[in-house]
């Protein structure tokens, strides 16, 4: 029984030491890999596409369905790739605006 009580204690260990490398290994491997310049750079994009629909429709707050769809799926990129809070406040006024097909 004590050898069972040893060897859980080991793999408990073992676990808890591969969960630290793993959240050690990531973001150095990103930065070595030059990822994080590429998730900044996407980010930026997202970012751009998003204010251009908004700025295109903001005058008379109306947008059209697909660019709608289109705004909610780089939206949910953008947040997905750690965006900030700035396009939230874009994002709730496009919310209230009239979608027309």
């Amino acid at each position: 029984m004590e050898r069972l009580s040893q060897a859980a204690a080991l793999c408990s260990e073992v676990t808890v030491i591969l969960a630290a490398l793993a959240l050690l290994v990531k973001p150095l491997r990103d930065k070595l890999l030059g990822l994080d310049k590429l998730t900044d750079a996407l980010k930026c994009q997202l970012r751009h596409d998003m204010l251009h629909t908004y700025y295109r429709h903001r005058e008379d707050k109306t947008i059209r369905q697909y660019e709608m769809e289109d705004f909610l799926l780089l939206y949910r990129g953008y947040k997905a790739l750690g965006g900030n809070s700035f396009i939230d406040r874009i994002k709730s006024e496009i919310d209230e605006w009239e979608v027309v097909s």
